[in-house]
Formats: C-alpha cells, sequence, structure tokens
C-alpha cells in the first residue's frame, strides 16, 4: 500500500487469506505493521502504532470505496467497526504521547490481533465474496 512499509516473509495466517491478491496484500500489511508495533520499544511504540495507523486508515477507506462501489448492504456495520477502531486507537495513543500509558499501547495491539482475525474471517471475506460476485474491480 505504501512505499514505507516493513517487507517481510508472509506473515498472515493461512486462514485469513481469502485469495483476492489486493486485500491480502492490504491485510499482511496490517499485520506486519502491528507486529511491529508488539515489538518495538517503549520509545518506539509512538512511531509503530501512527505507521500502523497510517496504513489502516488508507486500507479501510480502500474498503469502504469498494463497499459504496457495489452498494454492498452490510458496509454500515462494516464501516461502523472500522470508524471504531480508529477512535479507539486514536484515543490508546493520546495515552500514549501524553501520559506515557505504554502499557494501553501494548493492550491494544494484544486485543487488535483477536479483533482483527475475527473482522477478516466475518466481515472482509463476505466483502471480497461480493467483489467477486459484482465483478468490482479493485485497485491500490
Amino acid at each position: 500500500m505504501t512505499s514505507s512499509t516493513p517487507r517481510r516473509s508472509p506473515t498472515l495466517a493461512p486462514d485469513l487469506r481469502l485469495g483476492d491478491p489486493t486485500t491480502d496484500t492490504m491485510h499482511e500489511e496490517f499485520v506486519v505493521l502491528l507486529e511491529a508495533a508488539a515489538s518495538a520499544t517503549d520509545e518506539a511504540l509512538l512511531a509503530a502504532l501512527d505507521a500502523w495507523a497510517a496504513h489502516t486508515k488508507q486500507h479501510f477507506a480502500l474498503e469502504e470505496a469498494w463497499m459504496e462501489q457495489m452498494d454492498f448492504g452490510p458496509r454500515h456495520c462494516h464501516a461502523g467497526q472500522h470508524r471504531h477502531v480508529l477512535r479507539v486507537a486514536g484515543e490508546v495513543r493520546r495515552q500514549v504521547a501524553e501520559e506515557g500509558r505504554f502499557d494501553m499501547g501494548r493492550q491494544l495491539v494484544s486485543e487488535l490481533r483477536e479483533w482483527f482475525a475475527w473482522h477478516v474471517r466475518t466481515m472482509d471475506s463476505l466483502m471480497v465474496e461480493s467483489l467477486r460476485a459484482c465483478g468490482v474491480a479493485q485497485a491500490v
């Protein structure tokens, strides 16, 4: 998605691959950036969270554009989850930056791992099925 995204060998669990190259690439980047935040020192945590958030905002915006383009029925619920995650992440970022709450940043990363797996298996898998059925062109 972005040229500054760290590259590694594949880290996306096989059960989270949806068989769509664009979506799988975005999800891979999400996981790589989340893992970078998980392994960041306290001094580097804020920058790692910011890198993850920058990618995630683009990632979510692209999915939402696809859903709008195909008039995807559950798009408002799906996009609502995106907004909620970004809102919580923004509040945690504030706590890390202003209050030194590194524990909150690490808790966010931990909980995002679980949320992401659930979101991909439910919301994103349905979206990708609909993209295929509608023939919506996906471009990064």
